[in-house]
Formats: structure tokens, sequence, C-alpha cells
């Protein structure tokens, strides 16, 4: 007898790179989003949605990690065969929607946008290739009036996001400082845009991998702990000199001590001297409300190549600890700059603009280590199903407890009572609402609080005085679940 084959079945897993998420996370990241965009509409910024996906030649050569595979995006070919991609950042779509909407935008044109990107590069540790951006961009504002107003943006969201003044610093440099360094390097001519996006890549990583590890990868090349081999870029030794120069320029808390040094390393460089002057000025801006949350820090360089001005990252300046107990220090939670050269590709005039990103994902979990847990959301208040033919009554109870604000369900899978009580243990549920047919006989219903339950368990050894004495457990006439419900959710967040 033949046998049969056995049905194909997939194997159950997210892909590389990607993750499962559930409430708790995702109700931080929502109360977060919302005190962000709070700010940010104080500031007058109006939302704007655009699509996950964009045409490929929208997002032009502009990409995050061309080492990789479709250019660091992922790709697909419509029916017309025409390339579609996964948007990188909320940026590239915002210079497509400018240009095609141009005529009809107020100028400036200040929106701000929250939504998911997708990165095609290699994760690892906390680095996924599917994360939440919240924006804000001003287009069609020259600098430097418009930069210095992200600046104080950028703080004043940091903060809202929950991270007290002196944890945080938002770190400030320019594009036209490392166009004066790429002037004095012999590398600012057409034909070298490919050295220039890897001498900024290696530049980047200065506060990760310091001076030394900056230098292999501007010489001859860098090998990491797991033995992966990134190719150097080949600069001369005193190339390399004076890109570390400039990287350890940066005097701390001293923005015009930083740029009386630069300006010393670069020398009379025509784009050296446009960007101090700017940074300057940018810096004189800053009330005293900003004074020591903003500082020029010439480390900073911002990986993509179509920022052609002022640079920001936000940095997180306090140690915490992870899961093992060991020191972490998280750093950066978002970043920006200006990009007057994006719009252009589309309109073939330049358009100046300006903005930031959050990284909400990264920042939720700084905040989380500092805690020392994630925060546990809590559930709604249950409602116990024990009798068949009263679960219309159930679900009155708790459309009552809806109407009222507070959150609450109605058990849907069987009658059995210690099931029930599990489910609600599982729900993180306050309370557990019990009306069996003692309780409808008498017009009743108990309460049972679920979390002083659990306290008093730990106090009480004897399970035959547990049973016998029903703690954190009460009965209220029927018409007045409601107030005793809200009574007992509100001691707790007494």
């Amino acid at each position: 007898m033949a046998k049969k084959d056995k049905p194909h079945r997939p194997k159950a897993r997210v892909p590389r790179g990607f993750r499962d998420r559930l409430g708790p996370e995702i109700a931080a990241e929502r109360e977060m989003l919302a005190r962000i965009s709070a700010v940010y509409e104080s500031y007058g910024f109006d939302p704007l949605e655009t699509p996950a996906f964009e045409y490929t030649d929208a997002l032009g050569k502009f990409l995050p990690d061309v080492d990789r595979p479709n250019q660091g995006v992922f790709s697909l070919q419509d029916d017309d065969d025409q390339w579609m991609s996964l948007r990188y950042d909320l940026t590239a779509p915002l210079a497509r929607y400018v240009a095609e909407n141009y005529d009809a935008l107020p100028k400036p044109f200040r929106r701000y946008a929250v939504g998911p990107v997708w990165r095609n590069e290699k994760p690892g540790p906390g680095r996924y290739r599917q994360f939440t951006q919240c924006d804000a961009d001003t287009v069609g504002a020259p600098a430097p009036h418009a930069d210095a107003e992200m600046c104080m943006l950028f703080a004043d969201v940091i903060e809202a996001a929950g991270v007290p003044p002196g944890d945080f610093v938002i770190r400030v440099s320019s594009r036209k400082i490392v166009d004066g360094l790429f002037e004095k390097l012999g590398l600012a001519g057409d034909g070298q845009g490919e050295t220039r996006l890897d001498v900024m890549r290696s530049m980047d990583k200065f506060d990760r991998l310091g001076a030394a590890g900056v230098r292999q990868l501007l010489g001859p090349g860098r090998k990491d702990e797991s033995g992966d081999f990134t190719k150097g870029v080949g600069l001369s030794d005193a190339n390399i000199d004076s890109v570390i120069a400039f990287l350890s320029s940066t005097v701390a808390r001293d923005s015009a001590a930083t740029l009386s040094k630069i300006a010393g390393v670069l020398g009379d460089t025509p784009s050296g001297a446009e960007g101090v002057d700017q940074l300057a000025s940018i810096d004189r801006q800053m009330s005293d409300r900003y004074r020591n949350s903003v500082a020029i820090d010439l480390s900073i360089i911002r990986g993509l190549e179509y920022y052609t001005g002022t640079v920001f990252e936000a940095d997180l300046t306090f140690e915490t600890l992870d899961e093992k107990g060991r020191p972490v220090r998280v750093g950066s939670v978002g970043g920006g700059g200006r990009y007057d050269g994006l719009v252009k590709r589309f309109k073939g005039v330049e358009v100046p603009a300006v903005g930031i990103s959050v990284g909400v994902s990264r920042l939720l979990a700084a905040l989380e280590l500092k805690r020392g847990a994630v925060s546990e959301a809590t559930g709604p208040v249950v409602i116990l199903a024990l009798e068949d033919g009263q679960m219309a009554a159930y679900q009155a109870m708790a459309a009552e407890l809806r109407a009222a604000g507070l959150r609450a369900e109605v058990y849907l899978g069987g009658s059995n009572f210690a099931k029930q009580m599990k489910y609600a243990d599982k729900r993180a549920a306050p309370v557990a609402i019990i009306c069996g047919e003692d309780e409808h006989a008498k017009g009743e219903v108990t309460i049972k609080d679920l979390v002083l339950g659990k306290e008093l368990s730990k106090k009480i050894e004897d399970n035959t005085e547990w049973r016998e004495s029903q703690p954190a457990q009460t009965s209220v006439a029927r018409e007045k679940l409601v107030d005793e419900v809200k009574r007992v959710l509100a001691d707790k967040n007494a």
C-alpha cells in the first residue's frame, strides 16, 4: 500500500530582521507618538501620510546601504514593469510629494509624518529591518534660521518623549564643513562621489569605533569582532590625519571653542568658512532654555549623501544597565539635517529643506532600560461568563463600563470558572466581575480586585484561610457596578 504524502505545513517563523509586537510596547509607542506629535503641531506642523511604496527611481541614488542587494531597500516589479520599493525613510517620499504638489503648497511647507520604514540591511541586536520613524520637516526655508528652529524643536520633542534636560544633547554639525574637509583632501571633484560617501560612512562611526577604528576604515580596512572584514577607503596617511584632526576638534559643551578650532583645521576653504558661519548663527539663536541641550559637535556626519548643510543628532547621555546588568549607553535616538537638493531631482530648481527624524523604537527601548523594567499595560476589566443564559446581561455590564470610559470585555471561551480566572490573570485584568446564579438571585455582582488579591496572597500561606476569607472581593447591588469598579481602579491610581 502506497504511503500517503504528508501535507506540507509551513514553519511558523518571523522573517529575519523583523519582529512581532504586543500590547504593552504598542501602547507605550502610541502614547509617545501622541506626545511628540503634539509638540510638532504646537510649532505649526501639519500631518502628512504617504504610501509605504514609492517608485524606485523617486528614491534615487540616496540609499542607506549600497553594499547590500536592492541598494539597501526592498523592491518589487509592478505589473506594468515599473520597480517599486518600500520607503527607507520618510524624507524621500516628502520630496516626491512636494514636487508633485509644489504650486498648491504654501512655502515654507511644514509637515510631520509618523510611520514604519524598511531597510534591507544586515540585522543585529536591536537593529531591525522595520521600525517606526516620526519626522518633522520645513520645505522652502533657507539656512540658518530654519535650522536653528529645528534644533529647538528637536530638544522639545526629546523632552516631551520622557527624557529630562541634562540626559540628552542635540549635537549639531554641517555638511558644508565636511565639504570644506573634502576640498582640503582633494576629494571635491565630480568623480569622487563614491569615495566621499565611503569617507563619511567611516567618519560616522567615530563615536563607536574611536580614532583607531576609523583610521582602519579610511585606510586598508577593518576586521570586526565577528571576523567580518570591511574594505577600507584607501586614503593616504596625511589625509587620514586630516580627517582624524577634523573629528577631534569638538570641545565638549563649548560651541564657540569648537568653531574656532575647526576653522584652524580647514584653513580658508570656501565651503568650510560658509559652514562655520552658519553654525555660529545657529549657536547665537539658542536661548538660555536650549543652551545646555544643543551643542556643536563635528563628529556628527549622518550617513545619507542627500544632506547639504546642517546635520543634527539627538544623543542620550545617561548610562543604564541592560537585562544582564551590564552598563550600556544607548547614544543616538534620532537625527536629521538640511537637504536643499532633494526636491531639485524632480523640479530642476533648488528648494531649501530641513528636517528631523525621531527613532521611536530606540527611544522607547532606552527609556525602558533606564526604568529598569518593561512597563506593563493594564488589561481590561473581565466579566466572567458563568451562565450561558445570562450572556445578554454580561454584555450589558460590559457596555455600561465602556460607556463610563473603562476597558471591559466578556469572557467568551466557555463557562469553566478556573479557566476564566486564569484568563483574567493572563490579560493583566485589574478587576474581574462575577455574577453567577446566586448573585443574579440577589440582584448583586461580586467585584474581585485581582491586583490586591495577588498582594494579599503573598501574606496568607494557609489555603483554607484563603478560601474562607475571600480577600479583595466585595459584593454590591447590580446598579452600583460602574461606581464600585471606578472606585477600585481609582484607588490603584491614587
